[in-house]
């Protein structure tokens, strides 16, 4: 009798993994990889300048592999959250590496941790500056409206 699972496990495309085939398989034009992800071909090109992707070159024109897909799914959740270019760099690294795979998930769990606390930190110093501000404009409405008068 066939069961149907009661939960799915949903893995952050930060987690990977990330295709690691020999062969080559489809191959996406870069309009079609910028298509995919909803982002320019500026963006492509930069992120293979970065070391980032490594497409395939056939004279001048760019060809993405799954792999190369995999690593962009990384790459734009990582950049949502806020990572830099050196900590998507060790992302990738890790998510690649051949390490034990619970080794893996254990330090991509502590840089998301890190980016979380920075975030947090930056919320505070936001709301701070939204309360500054407000009293500033609303002191300023004051001042208007005096010299209104």
């Amino acid at each position: 009798m066939n069961t149907i699972p009661t939960t799915i496990a949903a893995v952050p495309d930060i987690a990977g993994p990330i295709p690691q085939s020999t062969e080559e398989g489809k191959l996406h034009s870069i309009s079609e990889m910028a298509e995919m992800f909803d982002v320019t071909l500026r963006t492509l090109r930069f992120y293979e300048e970065k070391g980032l992707l490594n497409p395939v070159r056939r004279g001048s024109r760019r060809f993405y592999r799954e792999q190369e897909i995999g690593r962009m799914r990384v790459i734009l959740q990582a950049k949502r959250i806020g990572l830099t270019l050196v900590e998507i760099r060790q992302v990738l690294k890790l998510v690649e590496g051949k390490s034990a795979r619970s080794e893996q998930l254990k330090n991509l769990r502590a840089i998301c941790a890190s980016q979380l606390d920075l975030l947090e930190e930056q919320t505070i110093t936001v709301r701070q500056q939204l309360a500054e501000t407000k009293q500033i404009v609303a002191d300023l409405d004051a001042l208007v409206s005096a010299e209104a008068l």
